[in-house]
């Protein structure tokens, strides 16, 4: 017999299924999908071909002193680099380290927007989901401790299934932001690596050229 179940009720019965605490679970792994898709769309960008070959010709110009260039390459150019190259030619100070530091912790939060929601989901998600455990298992030994006579097993089995559902929820919610939150935290990195490496050819190039 096939079940005429629509896909709403067979969820909205899942989430019944696992308790209160399903809702929650249900929110983070939203905002997980939604992190993990506006991070994805700036990487894929950033970590392009045209990207990287913009990103060489930057620290290449920058290396270079070369400010026409740097402003050709940045025109209409949105991404981080480019940002920091902007604002180093627009510099009417002596560019030297702690300029370039300066610019790029200004810079350097368009990098780890997102990961610190990710790692608190990583850590949020497995204990929702023991949360949902000893709730359900406390309601299975309310009904076995109670006076009441149990006729049917479901009573029990509800609870019980209660605590294996969030527990499982809670673990898929957590690997899913856990992988991503790993992929997006190494390519930050190499980012901020390149940025700092931009910033070094602009005070060997840019500060060398205003001194000379």
């Amino acid at each position: 017999m096939i079940s005429s179940m629509t896909p709403i009720n067979a969820f909205l019965s899942f989430m019944e299924r696992g308790g209160l605490v399903m809702w929650p679970l249900l929110f983070l792994s939203v905002v997980t999908v939604s992190i993990v898709l506006e991070r994805g769309i700036f990487w894929l960008r950033l970590d392009s071909r045209r990207g990287r070959n913009r990103y060489r010709g930057l620290a290449e110009a920058l290396r270079r002193g070369d400010r026409s260039r740097i402003a050709g390459l940045v025109d209409g150019d949105g991404s981080p680099y480019a940002s920091l190259a902007r604002d180093m030619i627009g510099s009417q100070d002596q560019i030297d380290e702690a300029t370039a530091a300066v610019y790029s912790e200004e810079i350097r939060p368009r990098f780890e927007r997102g990961l610190l929601m990710l790692s608190t989901i990583v850590t949020a998600a497995p204990m929702l989901g023991i949360l949902g455990t000893v709730i359900g298992i406390i309601q299975s030994f309310e009904l076995l401790g109670g006076d009441a006579t149990i006729t049917d097993p479901n009573q029990v089995s509800g609870g019980i299934a209660e605590a294996l559902i969030t527990t499982a929820t809670g673990l898929v919610v957590a690997l899913l932001a856990l992988f991503p939150y790993m992929l997006f935290r190494g390519k930050q990195d190499r980012a901020i690596g390149r940025l700092e490496s931009l910033a070094t050819s602009a005070i060997a190039g840019l500060a060398g050229r205003k001194s000379s």
